[in-house]
């Protein structure tokens, strides 16, 4: 029997009626993914906790460290950008709200869930972040839930640009793990004219909040590291985000130009294998 149009919440009952807790499904299912070959990205990273210590001394393939774990604040509130997905507006022909169909509970955002079937080409990504609470020393936050999208390797968001309004591929809901991190597979972002590259994310007290827009407690957005930008559009296939690269930064992106230090990705990896960007999210409970 199908399900592709109950939706988050038929997904989240059908989870809590299995004879295992919901966490250890969810553990289960994303333990599985990790083990086998990605179609359509190309690889990644498996699935695991970030240390928050040891992110804040990381440093990626380019020789840049982020900002994970640097120090325990909340991270800047953000705008979620003409192209959210969550139900807030719509993409011309209806409300666009990925947060309603079913399995968008996922790891592997590469490919779209039903109605979609199209899978985003790049270099493979993964996406690891880890959610802690301000308000209690900084104490992982189990049991929380991300929602987060990006543009694909052309600059294009699913659900919006022409011929992608069927499609909802790097669009994901994640529940945090006991240590705070959700993690997910996807490709590098492109980078389109007048914003620096940059991830959009979402965060929810609970899976069940993350059925609405209503139940988010932050929306954000964090970016990469310019060696890295430089190293991933050096590749033939982002052509056109290099291009795009040379003429914005982040002192003159409308976002990130008051600063990056909550909201730099500290990046691993390289471009003839995959990435890891980790960041670690300050958020008040």
């Amino acid at each position: 029997m199908e399900h592709h149009h109950e939706g988050l919440a038929a997904d989240l009952e059908r989870l809590l009626e299995t004879a295992t807790s919901r966490r250890q499904s969810l553990r289960w299912l994303l333990s599985g993914m990790a083990a086998l070959p990605l179609a359509g990205c190309g690889g990644g990273g498996s699935i695991g906790s970030v240390d928050v210590s040891a992110a804040a001394s990381s440093v990626g393939s380019t020789g840049s460290t982020g900002s994970t774990g640097a120090s325990c604040a909340i991270i800047p509130e953000e705008t979620g950008g003409p192209y959210p997905g969550d139900g807030t507006n719509s993409n011309g022909s209806g409300i666009a709200n990925a947060l309603t169909l079913a399995g968008i509970v996922r790891s592997d955002i590469c490919t779209s869930v039903a109605p979609g079937s199209a899978t985003a080409q790049g270099i493979p990504l993964t996406i690891k972040v880890q959610l802690v609470n301000v308000s209690a020393s900084c104490a992982s936050v189990a049991g929380a839930a991300v929602y987060l999208w990006h543009c694909d390797r052309d600059g294009n968001y699913s659900m919006y640009a022409s011929g992608l309004t069927k499609e909802n591929y790097l669009r994901g809901v994640q529940e945090a793990d006991t240590n705070g991190v959700v993690s997910f597979t996807t490709i590098f972002p492109g980078c389109y004219a007048g914003r620096m590259p940059h991830v959009h994310f979402e965060v929810f007290p609970t899976l069940a909040k993350a059925a609405s827009a209503a139940g988010r407690i932050k929306t954000s957005q964090f970016t990469f590291p310019m060696a890295t930008l430089n190293e991933v559009y050096a590749d033939s296939s982002y052509a056109a985000s290099s291009r795009n690269l040379a003429s914005i930064s982040y002192a003159t992106d409308n976002v990130f130009s008051d600063g990056t230090a909550l909201q730099m990705g500290a990046v691993s990896g390289n471009a003839s294998t995959d990435y890891t960007v980790s960041l670690v999210v300050g958020v008040s409970l």
